[in-house]
């Protein structure tokens, strides 16, 4: 397992990544244009970037898909998008406010933090966005 922060993304690249993983394959540019409202030439330099960092294998008119590295980082994201959707209901957000608030914030929330907040709400399995995912959560380490 490979040891990262949780900030070393831009937010928008964040986005990028979590659709990858929901789409669990290899995809197109185009696609990912589609969903996030991008236009291709950015897409294609943001992958790019994404790339050079390890997270994605990105073949220029084939498509793009996670490397095992950029896997395990965006299972974290879901983690941490979830955990803080979580913790927003908790204090009088719905479901929607939550998941939307916590979009403009999430990539500034570092993996320290979230495995605290985690921690003290005990390890929910479920959030108002879906399951909640462990594998990036050190369950049981005191920090």
């Amino acid at each position: 397992m490979e040891c990262f922060t949780g900030l070393e993304v831009s937010p928008r690249k964040v986005d990028y990544l979590k659709f990858l993983l929901k789409k669990e394959e290899t995809v197109r540019t185009t696609d990912i244009s589609s969903e996030l409202k991008v236009d291709p030439s950015t897409i294609t330099k943001t992958l790019g970037d994404l790339a050079t960092q390890g997270y994605v294998d990105h073949v220029p008119y084939r498509g793009v898909r996670l490397t095992e590295k950029g896997k395990e980082y965006a299972q974290f994201l879901i983690h941490r998008h979830n955990i803080l959707s979580l913790l927003l209901t908790h204090y009088g957000l719905s479901a929607e406010e939550s998941c939307h608030e916590v979009s403009r914030f999430e990539a500034y929330v570092s993996k320290d933090a979230i495995e605290k907040i985690c921690a003290s709400m005990g390890h929910p399995t479920v959030s108002v966005c879906g399951k909640i995912p462990h594998g990036s959560c050190r369950i049981g380490e005191h920090s």
